[in-house]
């Protein structure tokens, strides 16, 4: 704390108190652009106090141990017990664990039912919540689905508003859902069953309470009437290292079929260009180090002139991953200015064929010319994404990473003859899961021993080729993650299972009645309901389903025209099935 700039300290007399809670580690929660957005909202009003709270490690999470002492904020120091609100802000479902470990060491009863007025409401947001929230509804009393800045500031009101009329826990719970359509009480809600276990009925219990939840989206976002986000704090001890983070832009519009971000988020908006330098000069007052957040950088218009800006005032900028499509000369010389040496693209597939499947928009041509400008700007080491596991996919397919790297490799070696040496190659090789709300949503996961023996062939391909580090993640924990992403209610006690036994997972799905592979290893039914088909995020079904459909037929569809496209229904409604825009249709 003592090594931070930007945190809030207030008091707390007559103000709503809130525990923001990161359920994981204090450098990966300050490193989320997100949670210290929530934070900034929240204690700019005056009427509200917001302190931080992130699960213990090291030698702090030792002494909680021993001493047996509630979880402390870190503004205060205050237990979690003695908030009004306890608030969690969820971006990955490998962290639903750590909501149960931080409400455990808090003090707080897991379920939602087990608490009375004594405690405090428990609620979560961020974009799992709003994919999917039902492997966490025993455990959370509702949830807030949507963009913060869209509606945090009525969320906040409406909660001030009831607590002052309302006491008792369950009416006011509904009184939120009755009177915000983007909040979310599981409680109030009837789950039935069909004989094959998929979900025959999702009914409200009570009247006035809303049969779907709509996601709420920031309008105005990078207008002159909507604030550029930048991270409020920051610290040598995040995972960024002082350094402050600036969003240039929100979702992604060239429609990738596997990525939730590109549907969530919709429509993609970006910052304008007078805007993001006034955000990028506000950054500079309090770090000369900028980290550019956004899905794809280098698809930012302007961004050039941005990153111009910050190098001109003195400033180094850093970005995570670039389109090889949208890559220019200028952006990369400016990166050299800056000191940066490692860039990162995503080709996510190695043929040709299943990038169109996945409706990624990028050739092997594309991604070779990408890399040769690359290594004719400077010397910069590659980090390079893929998936395996994607839907269709073969061992061929698998096998052309391979060659779709010797050519990288080839096109770095002749582009840096003349400094005699090459930029380092790292492949990071991920297992893919399917996600809430895609085009993939209908597809399983492969089963763990495929996705390992295709590990195995890559690991044993690359290795042979030499000069080229390979990273995998585990299959196990994939399989997790799915169970997550995937699961409905009855995945809940699973969860809460796994907590008892210190996170032994293997242990926690052998002993459940609901066999997990159900929800990881089952194909969907197109006319099934799915667990999160109540969730509203203004894509149509019918656009999700076309897109599945393409896929299989390895055809790409064209990317988000906001304002002039309206084929998956979030710019505006029209007839279903015209200007589907299918690239290469007649």
């Amino acid at each position: 704390m003592a090594r931070e700039k930007g945190a809030i300290r207030k008091d707390w007399g007559g103000k709503l108190s809130v525990a923001l809670a990161y359920p994981n580690h204090y450098g990966l929660g300050m490193s989320n652009l997100g949670f210290q957005t929530v934070y900034g909202l929240l204690n700019r009003r005056s009427d509200v106090v917001a302190e931080r709270v992130f699960l213990p490690e090291g030698r702090e999470a030792l002494y909680y141990l021993q001493k047996g002492q509630p979880l402390l904020s870190c503004e205060s120091q205050r237990p979690l017990g003695q908030f009004d609100l306890v608030a969690f802000s969820l971006s990955f479902e490998n962290d639903y664990l750590n909501v149960l470990n931080v409400l455990d060491l808090g003090r707080i009863p897991l379920t939602s039912e087990a608490r009375d007025e004594s405690f405090p409401m428990v609620m979560a947001g961020g974009i799992t919540t709003f994919l999917n929230p039902e492997p966490l509804a025993a455990f959370v009393d509702f949830f807030l689905l949507g963009e913060a800045e869209a509606i945090l500031d009525r969320f906040v009101d409406l909660f001030i508003e009831t607590r002052m009329e309302v006491f008792k826990r369950v009416d006011c719970l509904k009184a939120l859902a009755r009177h915000m359509v983007s909040i979310y009480v599981p409680s109030l809600y009837r789950i039935e069953y069909g004989a094959d276990g998929t979900i025959r009925s999702f009914i409200p219990r009570e009247a006035g309470v809303p049969e779907s939840i709509e996601v709420a989206c920031h309008g105005t976002y990078g207008t002159s009437a909507g604030e550029i986000p930048i991270s409020p704090i920051h610290t040598p001890d995040a995972a960024f290292s002082d350094m402050v983070l600036l969003e240039v832009g929100r979702g992604c519009g060239r429609s990738c079929r596997f990525c939730a971000a590109g549907y969530a988020y919709r429509p993609p908006r970006f910052g304008g260009g007078p805007e993001l330098v006034k955000a990028a000069e506000k950054a500079l007052q309090l770090s000369d180090r900028l980290g550019l957040v956004g899905a794809a950088i280098s698809d930012v218009p302007d961004i050039e002139n941005l990153v111009a800006f910050i190098v001109d005032r003195g400033g180094s900028f850093s970005v995570s991953s670039l389109r090889a499509d949208s890559l220019s000369k200028a952006l990369l010389d400016l990166l050299t200015k800056t000191g940066q040496r490692s860039l990162a693209l995503a080709p996510e597939a190695g043929s040709d064929r299943l990038r169109r499947v996945i409706n990624k928009h990028l050739t092997m041509d594309q991604i070779t010319d990408a890399v040769r400008m690359i290594a004719e700007t400077g010397h910069f080491s590659l980090r390079f994404y893929f998936l395996v596991g994607l839907p269709t996919e073969g061992m061929d397919d698998v096998l052309e990473i391979v060659d779709l790297v010797k050519r990288i490799k080839h096109q770095m070696v002749k582009a840096s003859a003349s400094r005699g040496k090459i930029g380092r190659i790292k492949l990071s090789v991920n297992c893919f899961v399917p996600k809430p709300s895609t085009p993939f949503q209908w597809f399983p996961l492969e089963q763990v021993a495929s996705l390992k023996d295709k590990q195995r062939r890559l690991r044993r391909a690359v290795e042979k080729e030499g000069g080229i580090r390979v990273n995998f993640d585990v299959p196990k924990w994939a399989y997790i993650q799915a169970l997550l992403s995937l699961g409905d209610r009855r995945v809940g006690p699973m969860l809460l299972k796994a907590h008892r036994l210190d996170g032994d997972w293997a242990k926690a799905l052998r002993a459940s009645e609901v066999n997990p592979d159900f929800f990881v290893y089952r194909p969907k039914g197109i006319e099934e309901r799915l667990p999160w088909d109540f969730i509203d995020h203004g894509v149509s079904k019918d656009h999700l389903l076309r897109e599945y459909e393409l896929a299989l037929r390895a055809q790409e569809s064209q990317a988000c025209q906001v304002g002039n496209c309206y084929r998956c229904g979030v710019c505006k409604k029209r007839p279903a099935g015209e200007g589907e825009g299918i690239i290469g249709s007649s």
